[in-house]
This record gives C-alpha cells, structure tokens and sequence, in this order.
C-alpha cells in the first residue's frame, strides 16, 4: 500500500505538469498540508490562484506571489484535469485510510514485547515502525539464532566467503532475507547521520577508504549483530559514541514517545529523584 501511495503521488505529479501546474516546485511534499488543501480546492472548483495561495500554512517558505506565479494556469484548467485530479485524491484518501488501520492493528500484534520494540527503537536509525518490523522477521527474542554471526549470516549482511583453489575473488555478500536487508540499510543510512552517534563517526572512517555503499554495507552488519544483542540478551543500547547534547536526548525520547502512544502503546516516565 505504501508503494501504490508513490506511485499515485507521481501521478499526481505527472498530471499537474502536464497541467501546467508548477506547485512540486514550490513544497517539498505535494501531500503535505498545505498542497494538499490547495489541490483539494483546485479539483472541487476553486480557480483564482490568490484564492489557492491564501490556503497555505504560514510555515510554508514559498511567498504569496511564488505560489499565484505556479497556479497560474489554474484560471485555464481543463474540467477533464479537475476530474483527474479528484479521482487521484480520493483514491489517495482512501488508500491512506486503509494504511492507517493496517498501521493500528498491526501495532497492537507485538503490543506483548512492548519492552523489545522500545529497546530496539534506542538505537540511532531505527524507531517504533522499525522496531516492529524487525521483531516481525527474527522474533522478540531471536531465539532461532544462536549467535550475532548466524543471524547477520541468514540475513546477508555479513562479507562473503568465496573460494576457489584458495583464492578469494570476492567479498560480495551473500544473499539473505530481502526484508530485513532492506531494513538495516534504511536504518545504517539513517543512523549515520545521527549527530554524536558511534555510526556517524565509523562513517567518517570508513567512507574515504570503502566509498558509501560499502560503508553503509558495513554499518548495517554492524546494527544487525547489536539486534541480536538487545533482543536476545535483554539489554539496552548505550551511545559509546562523543557526548550527545542532553537537549537532543530529550527530542529523541519524546518523538519515541509520541509515536509509541500512537500506536496504542502505554508509556509511563519514570522520574530519577537527583543523587
């Protein structure tokens, strides 16, 4: 579903092109608020482009005159476009109700390892989503897996071992799980650019020497034998990385949070009475 959420958002790209719509241009999310409102009003009849423009968040940096410039066809506009672009948001409104709903059910299935996907959701990169859909392939405990090596083995996230008359040709890893290498990729992506975190600095090393595919390719192996650590060992994740600024500690846990409560989560603070 969320794959058929893109390909409909680049339909709708492609139809306000071809309309002669400059909207992408001007937000950085054509299904964000603020375009979303304006298009909502654009395929229920609305044609002045200051009366488009005006439905704008304040937030948005793009100026009065920026947007009035990109609606300007909009005087113009063919109904068969108004009829195209409404059929596009309603299928749009439709498709996000149902991930929505799958979103909440699915939150309440491993509602029972609650502490694991918290504990997975520390690690820089990874979050409440991910969390879920880690313990959804290995389990809450990875109990089939009676090692790091073996669970970075059965994903293929480990170097490979090729060998032929004793010479190694390669280091390609191998195949594995495609879901859960898809994940660790996300996440080593993500958790490299988490400032102060130990990714961020193996990184730096890393890349001059192996370029950013490999490094990535390393980091996620990285993630996946602390995974198996955290989950199978019940331990929490600690920063080895610089000293992390206390205020982004505290905007980090209260996303984690937030998104935890959701989903349907219940997230009690424990406050530390000082030493």
């Amino acid at each position: 579903m969320t794959r058929n959420r893109a390909r409909l958002q680049n339909q709708l790209e492609s139809l306000l092109e071809e309309a002669h719509i400059k909207l992408s241009s001007l937000v950085s999310d054509l299904l964000g608020t603020s375009a979303r409102r304006m298009l909502q009003a654009l395929a229920d009849g609305e044609t002045k482009p200051e009366a488009l423009a005006a439905l704008a968040n304040k937030q948005l940096r793009a100026t009065s005159t920026q947007l009035c410039d990109a609606l300007q066809a909009c005087t113009q506009l063919n109904p068969v476009y108004r009829r195209l672009l409404k059929m596009v948001l309603e299928e749009l409104h439709f498709l996000e109700q149902h991930i929505t709903q799958l979103d909440q059910e699915m939150a309440t299935l491993p509602s029972q390892h609650q502490d694991a996907v918290q504990r997975l959701a520390e690690i820089p990169g990874l979050g409440v989503d991910s969390a879920h859909q880690i313990i959804a392939e290995v389990g809450a405990t990875v109990a089939s897996f009676p090692s790091e090596k073996n669970l970075s083995s059965w994903v293929g996230a480990c170097p490979g071992d090729e060998e032929s008359a004793g010479v190694s040709p390669s280091h390609r890893s191998p195949k594995g799980n495609r879901q859960m290498r898809r994940i660790l990729n996300q996440c080593a992506n993500a958790a490299v650019k988490v400032k102060g975190s130990i990714f961020q600095i193996l990184y730096l090393r890393l890349v001059p020497r192996l370029g950013h595919n490999q490094t990535i390719g390393a980091i996620a192996h990285r993630i996946c034998r602390l995974i198996w650590i955290i989950l199978h060992r019940g331990v929490r994740y600690v920063e080895h990385g610089p000293a992390v600024q206390e205020s982004s500690k505290r905007a980090r846990t209260t996303r984690m949070i937030r998104q935890l409560r959701k989903l349907g989560y219940r997230v009690e603070l424990l406050v530390e009475s000082p030493a």
